[in-house]
């Protein structure tokens, strides 16, 4: 599902206007964004969490040249479903 189709089928859930439901995604995105970047994570009841973690930089070797790099630390989203969205999915 693209994000076309996502608003699509939002619209017609909630009966809003896609304009309208384009505008509270980008809200819900930005108000997110705000949060990750406080270093707080994200809790949905039901769904799961979302938070940023820092992965740490490391050496890793490019198995062709057998020459070594280090590898940058970087942030990343992770995501741990709950056992609530664990068992609606499996069933």
């Amino acid at each position: 599902m693209n994000n076309k189709e996502f608003i699509g089928a939002l619209s017609a859930t909630t009966k809003l206007s896609e304009k309208k439901v384009q505008e509270n995604v980008a809200c819900l995105i930005s108000t997110m964004l705000q949060v990750w970047q406080q270093g707080d994570a994200i809790s949905i009841n039901g769904f799961g969490t979302l938070e940023v973690k820092k992965k740490m930089e490391r050496i890793s070797v490019n198995p062709v040249s057998g020459k070594r790099m280090l590898i940058p630390q970087k942030l990343t989203l992770t995501y741990k479903n709950s056992d609530i969205f664990k068992e609606k999915i499996n069933s």
